[in-house]
């Protein structure tokens, strides 16, 4: 299974990028990011609120943008990565196979 890492051609250049199977993923911090945002944005100066607001309304129109490009985007946190990696590679690699067995079928016909 082969795979390229921050692919600068792509909107908001993915982590980890499956091109066959058009599967674009991202680890994002939890920090950086805004994991639960709403819930400690008022525990922070300004100069953060802004820098973690912008953040997630970039990751927000990355994401779309790649699904419109027909991209499968899975967006997984640092926190769900540090508590069960295996969980996380099994939501990838479900990806990367579901689109290979849809491409299987689609040949077939």
């Amino acid at each position: 299974m082969r795979f390229r890492k921050h692919v600068k051609e792509l909107p908001g250049r993915p982590d980890i990028v499956f091109s066959k199977a058009r599967v674009a993923v991202f680890v994002d911090g939890d920090f950086w990011h805004g994991y639960r945002f709403p819930s400690w944005e008022d525990k922070v100066s300004d100069f953060w609120k802004k820098k973690i607001s912008k953040n997630r309304e970039r990751d927000a129109a990355n994401h779309r943008k790649l699904r419109q490009m027909e991209w499968t985007v899975i967006r997984l946190w640092q926190h769900e990565v540090e508590e069960d990696f295996d969980a996380c590679i099994d939501r990838i690699l479900a990806a990367v196979r579901g689109h290979e067995e849809k491409a299987n079928s689609n040949q077939e016909v």
